[in-house]
C-alpha cells in the first residue's frame, strides 16, 4: 500500500541515536553508527522522531510500504520489556517517561519568591502582542524543567518573561507562534531551557526555527537540564 512513512537521510545522520530512543514502536535502530528504519510495519507515520533529530535527517515520504501492524509492535514491546529489567522498572517507550527517583534534601530557600512576571505562561495561551513582551528577555522553557532544576526561578526566570510548553503533550508546533512573538516585539535575548530527554528536542527546534523565521539577529542560548536536576555542560 502507498502510505506516509519516515525516511532517514544517511548523509545527514550523525549517529546520535535520539530518533531511535524517541520511537515508541521500535521501528528505528542504530546500524553501523547510523539510524535506520528497521521495519516499515513498525512505523506509524506520526513522526515522533522528527523533532528529536538535530541534523534534520528525518523526513516524511509517501511510498509503497507495509501497513502499520499495531499488534506486532505491542508484542515486540512486550518482549523487549521482559528482557530489559532495570533497578527501577522495564521501559520500552520514550526516555522522557522512564522512571527515575532520587533523595530530595529540604532547602533553606523553600520560601523564595516567585519570579514569574506575567500570566498566562503556557506558549499556546499567551497573546503574541502582549505589552510585557516588548523589550523583554524571553525565556522559553520546557514545563518539566522548573520541577527538575531547584533554582529555576532565581537562575533563569529572574528578569525575564517566561513561556513554557511541552510539544510532546501539546502535540503542536510552537515555532509559528514563537516567531510572531519575536517579530512583533522588541525581544532583547532568548534563553531556551530544556530537559536532556529527546522529546524536549522539539521545543529547542521550534525556538530555533522561530528565531530564523523572525529575520532578527537576537542573542540566544540553550541550557540543558539533566533528569537529576543538574545543568549539563
Amino acid at each position: 500500500m502507498i502510505r506516509k512513512i519516515i525516511q532517514i537521510d544517511q548523509e545527514k545522520c550523525n549517529g546520535c541515536g535520539a530518533c531511535a530512543e524517541a520511537c515508541h514502536e521500535g521501528a528505528i535502530g542504530m546500524v553501523n553508527g547510523k539510524a535506520k528504519l528497521l521495519r516499515d510495519d513498525y512505523c506509524d507515520g506520526l513522526g515522533d522522531c522528527l523533532p528529536t533529530c538535530p541534523t534534520g535527517a528525518i523526513s516524511f515520504v509517501e511510498r509503497e510500504a507495509a501497513a502499520y501492524d499495531e499488534k506486532a509492535v505491542q508484542e515486540n514491546m512486550r518482549k523487549e520489556g521482559e528482557s530489559s529489567h532495570t533497578a527501577t522498572a522495564s521501559h520500552t517507550g520514550c526516555p522522557g517517561s522512564r522512571q527515575h527517583s532520587r533523595e530530595v534534601v529540604p532547602s533553606a530557600q523553600a520560601q523564595a519568591e516567585s519570579q514569574l512576571g506575567q500570566w498566562p505562561c503556557q506558549i499556546k495561551l499567551v497573546p503574541t502582542n502582549a505589552p510585557y513582551f516588548n523589550g523583554a528577555k524571553l525565556l522559553i522553557a520546557a514545563d518539566c524543567s522548573a520541577y527538575a532544576y531547584a533554582r529555576m526561578h532565581q537562575d533563569f526566570m529572574h528578569g525575564k518573561i517566561t513561556v513554557i510548553g511541552c510539544p510532546k503533550l501539546d502535540g503542536i508546533d510552537y515555532s509559528e507562534k514563537l516567531a510572531q512573538i519575536i517579530q512583533n516585539n522588541n525581544i532583547q535575548s532568548v534563553t531556551i531551557v530544556r530537559m536532556e530527554v529527546p522529546c524536549c528536542g522539539g521545543l529547542e527546534l521550534a525556538a530555533k526555527k522561530a528565531l530564523q523565521a523572525s529575520g532578527k539577529f537576537i542573542p540566544w542560548q540553550v541550557v540543558t537540564i539533566s533528569i537529576d536536576g543538574k545543568i549539563l555542560e
